[in-house]
């Protein structure tokens, strides 16, 4: 048997609107969704109180009424139902103001599409669904606070955790003790972030979806979203609905990181066919001039064209260099241990460890995780990784920590240093040829790193704080 058609009330007194919106709502599904149509206030008050319809699509504008009049109707009929608000373009108070009424979403007339209505439809139903849930009953509230895959916080306006679900404690790193010692600021990274939350929450009784950085009992950051509503006016109780995003963020970063690198090859490609070219000139027409008599009887011309071939010769050296960090290199690949690799690693690394007196921490996984790669490219991209890491680290202080393990099909290495750390505005530029903040670097030792992990179909990622340190977090696909 089919599933019932969502039945959608639509409380408008234009006629043009309403038609809009059955044609876009035929586009989407036919028979998915039933349209009625009240054209006047009256008339949609009357619709309401039959109570059969599931969602409502109400104008803000209806004669010497609102839409927030019908809203208010909900709230003494005590009937909560998921009402998506009608506005005109640029009428961002009224928006605002429907959403602290109770409205669930809104839609600006003249720039409604068949997908944008639909995401409003289904993100209103989901919504209401799911705050029906956790209104039903205790017992019901309580079940899916303890199983739920989202992490979920109860406190109040006065900063104080009450209750945490298993999953928020999972993923925070506390025990259930050490959480309801916190103030909910204490979660966040950003303090003017936290404050932000708490005076709307406070305020307005509601928290629209935003995105906000937490941080674990360790101190490692998590993005996260967060969808909160007062459960309790009396009490100043609230509840927060947290979606973990980190791995989808670091995903999409990953890709960008990708698709940057592809166009670094491209230009690099470009740039040497250019500059080659009249280079090659530049040398052919030095060593003609310097066979000149006059020339050659000259030693401060001598100088000076030396000075020219030694800079030509070195600008082709970069070139060849950017070209290397760039292309897709040739890869001899066979059965490798990830711990094995690392050890190897390590084992450059030893004199360079031992002359700035750094400590070494290994937390490396049993048994052996195998990859398929090139050991001695791979081993190389770890090395580049290790010494950047003893470099950041003050001599005698410093601390490395290597750490394996497996995550779901792939190796992961994590390569951690107590140094300096990376200033944020930094952290995007980490892999772009050229870029270093040594003296003496060429800024292409990154740039090669990614290149061999990415032609290994691997990725690496860069946390990093300033004075506390950084870590690359380094997967390739294991056997």
């Amino acid at each position: 048997m089919s599933e019932r058609p969502i039945q959608i009330l639509m409380i408008d007194d234009d006629e043009d609107d309403f038609f809009l919106v059955t044609e876009l709502l035929r586009d989407i599904s036919p028979g998915q969704y039933v349209l009625e149509w009240a054209p006047t206030y009256q008339k949609g008050i009357e619709a309401i109180e039959r109570k059969t319809h599931d969602i409502f699509l109400v104008d803000y504008r209806l004669g010497p009424h609102t839409g927030l009049d019908i809203l208010h109707h909900f709230q003494e009929m005590q009937y909560s139902m998921p009402v998506i608000m009608l506005t005109g373009k640029g009428d961002y108070a009224i928006d605002q103001e429907a959403m602290k009424a109770g409205a669930y979403d809104y839609l600006v007339k003249g720039e409604i599409t068949a997908d944008l209505l639909e995401r409003s439809i289904r993100y209103a139903l989901d919504e209401y669904k799911h705050l029906r849930t956790i209104e039903e009953s205790e017992k019901k509230y309580f079940g899916i606070f303890e199983k739920a895959h989202d992490l979920i916080i109860l406190a109040d306006c006065d900063k104080n955790i009450i209750d945490a679900n298993p999953a928020a404690l999972r993923r925070l790193q506390y025990q259930k003790e050490e959480i309801l010692k916190l103030h909910l600021r204490d979660l966040f990274t950003i303090p003017e972030q936290s404050e932000q939350f708490l005076s709307n929450i406070c305020n307005d009784g509601v928290a629209g979806t935003q995105e906000y950085e937490f941080k674990t009992h360790d101190g490692k950051k998590l993005f996260v979203l967060i969808n909160a509503v007062m459960l309790d006016e009396a009490e100043q109780i609230f509840l927060c609905v947290i979606q973990d995003i980190t791995e989808k963020k670091r995903e999409e970063q990953e890709k960008q990181h990708q698709e940057k690198f592809v166009i670094t090859g491209r230009i690099a490609r470009v740039i040497a066919h250019e500059v080659r070219n009249p280079l090659t000139n530049i040398l052919l027409a030095v060593s003609q001039f310097k066979e000149e008599d006059d020339v050659a009887a000259n030693e401060e011309s001598d100088l000076y064209t030396d000075i020219i071939e030694r800079n030509c010769t070195r600008i082709n050296q970069l070139i060849t260099e950017l070209l290397d960090s760039t292309r897709m290199i040739e890869l001899h690949t066979a059965e490798h241990g990830i711990n094995e690799l690392i050890e190897n690693a390590l084992k450059l690394s030893q004199d360079r460890m031992q002359l700035h007196e750094i400590r070494l921490s290994k937390q490396l996984v049993t048994p052996d995780i195998k990859v398929n790669v090139d050991d001695e490219k791979v081993v190389i991209a770890f090395l580049n990784i290790i010494i950047n890491a003893i470099e950041a680290m003050a001599p005698g202080k410093g601390m490395l920590t290597v750490a394996t393990r497996r995550s779901q099909d792939k190796a992961q290495v994590q390569i951690s240093d107590n140094g300096i750390g990376i200033p944020e505005d930094k952290l995007s530029r980490l892999f772009d040829p050229f870029y270093t903040n040594k003296a003496k670097g060429t800024g292409l030792g990154l740039t090669s790193t990614q290149n061999i992990l990415l032609n290994h179909k691997g990725t690496i990622h860069v946390d990093s704080e300033q004075g506390k340190g950084t870590t690359f977090t380094i997967t390739l696909p294991a056997v």
